[in-house]
């Protein structure tokens, strides 16, 4: 299949429109017209290659809805005209512990990422959702909800499904205590998730500059980091604290606010943080721990848990010709809302 799309032809380069082939529809197969991507943080980190060397030219994108065009022989539970999503993965083996126990993710011979891995099959490389039209086996789509807004849903893929899956494993129900580090595009996702799920919720921030979006959104106020009384007061309040920051940072500051047996989950930061001081791990059983995305099937879950209860990232829609201009804009900071381009811009011709 001929498409089009946004590729960075190089670490240094700008993203550049893009023709190229999609592989060839086979039996277990869903081609898909996109319709919206979303742009993740991770997105630029990767073409710009801070997460190692790529093989450019690379069509990002893991935060993908549309709509099916044609399906396989073998398909069984999509049809020409379904809407879909794709989200963070596009095969695994199926065939390991993981993936039978629905934790594709972390499949033990790895997961094929949705854009810049080698193909299962053909070892040809993966192109992501900037673009107008992918190729993905059936078992990794993902079905739409009929309530939720397709224009609205993309983040939810990535954004939604990596603060949803921690805040699940650990157990975030009706009264528990959390709180989220950061607003930004990972941090606005966790409260909203987070008070669905019945928590009461605090944001922790440097300042008290987001408080009327904290208010609007219904957590319980602002905690602010730099304030050391404030932060003394607090100490035990929290169950479970998640941290978004996307950056290197010290987690020690926060992990006196965890009661007995809390855990502070990184979602944000790939990478090192600093030098940890575990005597205030020891002193109450608390635990640091990181979290990737969900499966597929928690994948679907938390697409069916944000159609029940209208839960949508904060959103600025784009056309794919911003997308430089957007990835600037990520470059300067964590902003509170998460980018989507609307794919029906992208000529095909």
């Amino acid at each position: 299949m001929r498409t089009i799309g946004y590729a960075a032809y190089s670490s240094e380069a700008k993203m550049m429109p893009y023709h190229f082939e999609r592989r060839a529809l086979r039996d277990n197969d869903v081609a898909i017209e996109i319709l919206y991507s979303g742009v993740c943080h991770s997105d630029l980190h990767t073409v710009n290659g801070d997460w190692g060397s790529q093989p450019y030219p690379l069509v990002p994108g893991h935060e993908i809805v549309g709509r099916v065009i044609e399906v396989g022989a073998l398909v069984k539970k999509y049809k020409v005209g379904d809407n879909v999503a794709v989200g963070c993965m596009v095969d695994s083996c199926q065939d390991c512990d993981q993936c039978h126990d629905h934790e594709e993710q972390f499949c033990r011979h790895g997961m094929t990422a949705t854009y810049g891995a080698p193909d299962r099959i053909t070892d040809e490389i993966t192109q992501g959702g900037y673009s107008k039209h992918i190729i993905v086996r059936e078992e990794f789509v993902l079905n739409m909800p009929v309530d939720l807004d397709l224009s609205k849903s993309a983040p939810i893929l990535c954004a939604g499904i990596t603060t949803y899956s921690p805040l699940k494993h650990w157990g975030v129900t009706k009264g528990s205590r959390v709180a989220v580090i950061g607003l930004g595009g990972l941090g606005h996702m966790g409260v909203k998730l987070a008070l669905a799920l019945g928590a009461k919720v605090t944001v922790i921030s440097r300042s008290d500059s987001k408080k009327e979006v904290v208010d609007a959104l219904g957590a319980k106020g602002i905690l602010v980091s730099k304030d050391s009384e404030a932060m003394r007061k607090a100490t035990a309040s929290f169950d479970f604290i998640l941290d978004t920051i996307p950056t290197k940072h010290n987690v020690d500051i926060y992990t006196p606010l965890l009661d007995v047996n809390g855990a502070l989950v990184l979602v944000g930061q790939v990478g090192p943080i600093d030098e940890v001081n575990v005597g205030t791990l020891i002193m109450g059983r608390r635990q640091i721990a990181g979290s990737l995305i969900g499966g597929i099937k928690e994948t679907q879950e938390v697409l069916d848990f944000c159609a029940k209860h209208q839960i949508y990232p904060e959103c600025k829609m784009i056309q794919p010709s911003e997308i430089n201009e957007a990835f600037a804009h990520l470059a300067e900071g964590d902003v509170a809302y998460r980018f989507v381009m609307d794919m029906s811009a992208l000529d095909n011709a």
